[in-house]
């Protein structure tokens, strides 16, 4: 039985450190709890913690202290490799703003590539990306190249990549931050669509327009959590 909360932070800091030894405290007692299928937002000033705060959840990056449970699991202090790509790989699906594909590669590889890593055969994978594709309308494009695709559509292949390994939790880094307002809003509803087939998704995002289709808002200031329940008029 799925427990009903997909992540839970307990006094989460994080601290990086420069060449010097000077220590840089970034996220500062982090208390965060989200239930499975939420769609929530992270917004703040920049610097505030929110990137940080996102690659922590998505085990990109070690925590400083503190604890992280997702499904109930206390994951903070893993730092096995194996198991940390293995989370990644399972549970999370990532979408950057800067798309990070594969130039070289089709749009039907750039998504397969995960669940090749995860050791689907090619058939299996390669019929769950054209399925994904023509859940957002790109199916057409399955043998162009990034440079032969839209912004948009390379966002459309960056979720579709993202949705491949069918991940629990979606993370999105300023989705719509590097696209037009138009594809931006296609872009979000795509994202409603997912938060409607039960995914849990958390987005920074510095737009409150775009911040409308989440559930709710987390705002960080400093490294902290200013407000965690605020509300902005639905897009639903």
């Amino acid at each position: 039985m799925k427990k009903e909360l997909a992540i839970k932070l307990n006094n989460v800091h994080k601290s990086y450190f420069l060449a010097n030894g000077d220590e840089v405290p970034v996220l500062k007692g982090i208390n965060l709890e989200i239930k499975n299928g939420e769609f929530v937002a992270l917004m703040g000033e920049s610097g505030g913690g929110k990137t940080t705060l996102l690659n922590i959840i998505g085990v990109l990056h070690p925590l400083s202290s503190g604890e992280y449970y997702l499904d109930g699991e206390n994951i903070g202090e893993v730092q096995d490799d194996f198991t940390l790509a293995y989370i990644r790989n399972k549970k999370m699906g990532f979408v950057f703003q800067q798309f990070n594909l594969y130039l070289r590669l089709t749009a039907l590889k750039n998504i397969s590539l995960p669940a090749l890593y995860a050791g689907q055969e090619r058939q299996v994978r390669e019929k769950k990306a054209m399925e994904l594709m023509e859940s957002v309308g790109i199916k057409n494009r399955a043998e162009y190249k990034p440079t032969e695709l839209s912004g948009g559509q390379q966002q459309r292949v960056s979720i579709c990549r993202s949705l491949i390994n069918d991940p629990e939790i979606l993370l999105a880094d300023e989705p719509t931050g590097a696209l037009d307002s138009k594809s931006g809003l296609e872009i979000m509803k795509i994202f409603s669509d997912l938060k409607k087939r039960g995914k849990t998704i958390i987005m920074v995002t510095h737009t409150s327009e775009v911040a409308k289709y989440a559930d709710r808002v987390i705002f960080l200031r400093d490294g902290k959590v200013v407000d965690n329940d605020y509300k902005l008029t639905s897009h639903y």
